[in-house]
């Protein structure tokens, strides 16, 4: 039976995944707690950047697809006191709250340490500087994609990935939500329907289309590996996919559904 490997959240749009025992989906379909926090570009002050914003483009803010850099920090967020740690090597970079005092040092250590990557060159473009951090910890409202969503992949389909590739990778490349085993390489993307994981039931919708973030090694933050060519020459893909989205399959406009998913949870899936 396939069941559910690994769970992780990302409180901050960019930067690294917080593993989780558990996790709550939301009425809407996001996870809660996730794309809470996002540092945006000075340019990208729109009228609608404000609270209650379900879309937020990559190009808005530092994302993984063009600062790859970020991938080497490590971030934690403690929902309670409101609070982000952030870690370089095992040394502390920082840790603030989100008052306007935490928000500028975040916002500081953040601009010196990409000023000091291979990266800086993106960051210095005109409009970009300074970074604005923005969201409020608890919105979840930072997705690619205006509709709520939990994201999903196979560990099988990620080491038939590895298998065409000259080194070895594993699932944080693709910062996925939910990562599940007991089931072939792709399967995930023939699923049709209801899918259901523990006790919660979603519907499967696209597979997900994936960028330059998955070339970003997970530890070192370097581009060391070519996932996007290899997945369409190897797997003879038209668009480089690996794992899909998993929509509500509930009415969240009646603001009810949602649930708890749990590492063990069974998935089913058509």
């Amino acid at each position: 039976m396939p069941r559910v490997v690994a769970l992780s959240r990302y409180p901050v749009k960019g930067l690294t995944a917080e593993p989780l025992e558990s996790m709550l989906v939301q009425p809407d379909g996001r996870v809660t707690g996730d794309r809470v926090l996002a540092f945006r570009f000075a340019d990208a002050a729109e009228p609608e950047d404000r609270d209650g914003l379900d879309y937020w483009p990559k190009a808005k803010g530092l994302a993984l697809q063009d600062f790859p850099a970020l991938a080497a920090l490590r971030t934690s967020y403690d929902d309670a006191s409101a609070r982000i740690r952030i870690e370089l090597d095992g040394t502390l970079l920082v840790e603030a709250g989100l008052d306007p005092d935490g928000r500028a040092r975040l916002v500081q250590a953040i601009t010196d340490f990409v000023l000091t990557t291979s990266d800086a060159r993106r960051l210095q473009r005109p409009g970009r500087l300074p970074l604005v951090l923005v969201g409020d910890g608890e919105t979840s409202r930072f997705q690619d994609r205006p509709q709520g969503y939990v994201s999903v992949h196979s560990r099988a389909s990620v080491e038939a990935l590895a298998e065409e590739l000259p080194l070895r990778i594993d699932d944080r490349r693709f910062r996925s939500n939910v990562v599940i085993d007991g089931v072939d390489a792709w399967d995930e993307l023939d699923w049709t329907g209801d899918v259901r994981i523990g006790d919660v039931t979603f519907r499967a919708a696209g597979p997900i289309v994936r960028c330059l973030a998955t070339h970003a090694n997970p530890d070192t933050g370097e581009r060391d590996a070519k996932v996007l060519t290899t997945l369409t020459r190897a797997f003879d893909q038209q668009e480089p996919t690996l794992g899909r989205l998993l929509l509500p399959g509930w009415s969240s406009a009646e603001g009810e559904g949602g649930g708890v998913i749990r590492i063990g949870d069974e998935v089913r899936a058509h």
